[in-house]
């Protein structure tokens, strides 16, 4: 899935059903960071590459990804059969244990 506006250039792929295995570029490192770790304790499978308009700040980008990673995961869902409406989890990351 990609996304182009006159701030961002994106590029995404995700499966759903992968090993939690990520290649990520956004320009932001923390950015980069989380994803990374959403994609390796979600077990997802995600490819993504950005190139934005940094030099105004992150906003963009951060926004343009969140569009185009919910529309991606939309698309993957397909009718949604299967999927519960609720669940929990306790992830340890980094230093933390996140709730």
């Amino acid at each position: 899935m990609s996304r182009k506006t006159s701030e961002t250039a994106i590029s995404l792929s995700i499966n759903l059903d992968g090993r939690g295995t990520s290649t990520i570029q956004t320009g932001i490192g923390f950015f980069d960071h989380m994803l990374t770790l959403m994609a390796k304790h979600g077990l997802f499978d995600l490819e993504l590459r950005v190139a934005g308009d940094l030099e105004v700040d992150g906003h963009h980008t951060v926004e343009d990804v969140g569009i185009v990673l919910g529309q991606a995961i939309k698309e993957a869902l397909g009718d949604k059969a299967g999927i519960k409406r609720y669940g929990s989890a306790f992830v340890p990351m980094d230093e933390a244990l996140v709730l």
